[in-house]
């Protein structure tokens, strides 16, 4: 006989993302947020609760750390099995998690975990030693981490926190990891020239990329409470859509008007005015990083899509640093993506993520004075 549990009601229950405080049902806002419990049963359930349109809502399962499925979720309450008919007694560590992004144009899409079945127990489990946060945009998303190169849809089938470095890195360090990243956002403006689509603008809510009544209620706008979770390093991958912003056309934005990075049609060359303004927000970025997070290691990490930027990037660490004296901060060149390890949509697949994660997880064993495990265990 299996036992209900409301999700609140769950014994030793580890919950991963940022929430506002635990409630049922549990809200999953963003990518790689879930939920992680040590059950002794023979067989687990969970059951959730999601509304979506046209971008359906993913999500995946772990049994001690081997990913066991991904699949799509239909509207609507579901009842998924993680595991059953195992051997009774055995602990086994077992991680539900939701793979798409909070989808910031789609106020519909909520998903919300509301309880447990198992004929076990539900046993401690452990807490890391480290605690990383990665901050991004489509590449920390997961976008082209599933599908063959050659589909170029935008599709959520192919968005993932399963294949990413982020997955990698937690496996690697043994660590947790939380991420926080947007598709086509930027740190100054969107792939699109949508000044509006910049994630220092939401940092400092709950999930301020999951909009919608359902989200709202269950607190993605609030402000966050840095105190719950501290992140002894923050890794931010951001700068390839304020790149991008450069080579589309002018847009209008509510707010905002028309809205456009300009460059040299015949040089080629970046407006410096305009060039100049994403120096800026990565500054300010970096003041609000460090506001939130006293004590966490800044690492921006960049260059998996071109590195068109790095020098506005890593100009805008120095004179961050020399304004503050803050010492605390770092630039990582991550490897580009090339023709073997592409994925799909044009994005980093996932050869790509492992060999970033790689450099990132030898830089960070080395910052922190830990061993890492290259092959990242059962991934």
């Amino acid at each position: 006989m299996l036992k209900e549990y409301d999700i609140m009601q769950v014994p030793n229950l580890k919950i991963h993302g940022r929430i506002e405080k635990p409630s049922s049902p549990l809200p999953l806002f963003g990518t790689h947020s879930g939920i992680e419990v040590n059950c002794t049963g023979s067989e687990l359930w969970v059951d959730v609760e999601c509304e979506y349109d046209f971008h359906d809502v993913w999500v995946a399962g772990e049994v001690n750390r081997a990913l066991m499925f991904r699949q799509m979720l239909m509207p609507g309450k579901n009842s998924i099995c993680l595991f059953r008919s195992m051997i009774p007694g055995q602990v086994k560590n077992v991680r539900f998690y939701r793979e798409l992004q909070a989808m910031s144009d789609n106020p519909e899409i909520f998903l919300k975990v509301t309880g447990l079945r198992t004929d076990g127990e539900f046993l401690p489990v452990s807490e890391k030693k480290y605690k990383f946060e990665f901050i991004g945009d489509s590449i920390t998303s997961g976008e082209g981490s599933y599908g063959a190169r050659e589909d170029t849809e935008w599709l959520a089938m192919y968005m993932s926190s399963s294949r990413t470095y982020v997955n990698m890195i937690e496996r690697m360090m043994d660590a947790d990891c939380r991420s926080i990243s947007q598709g086509g956002w930027g740190v100054y403006t969107g792939w699109d020239n949508n000044r509006s689509h910049n994630i220092p603008r939401v940092y400092d809510r709950v999930c301020g990329l999951a909009p919608g009544p359902e989200n709202e209620a269950m607190g993605s706008f609030k402000p966050y409470d840095f105190s719950s979770w501290v992140p002894d390093a923050i890794i931010v991958n951001l700068g390839t859509n304020d790149a991008s912003a450069f080579n589309l056309p002018a847009l209008e934005v509510p707010g905002h008007g028309l809205c456009k990075m300009r460059k040299d049609e015949t040089t080629g060359i970046r407006n410096p005015e305009d060039e100049k303004k994403i120096f800026d927000a990565e500054i300010a970025f970096l003041k609000l990083l460090r506001q939130k997070n006293p004590t966490s290691h800044i690492l921006w990490v960049y260059g998996m899509l071109g590195n068109d930027l790095e020098g506005v990037i890593t100009g805008a660490l120095s004179e961050y640093s020399k304004q503050t004296g803050d010492g605390n901060v770092a630039y990582l060149a991550l490897p580009d993506t090339t023709e073997e390890t592409v994925g799909s949509h044009s994005h980093p697949g996932y050869k790509s993520h492992l060999v970033a994660a790689r450099v990132l997880g030898k830089y960070l064993s080395e910052k922190f004075n830990v061993p890492y495990r290259e092959k990242q265990g059962n991934l």
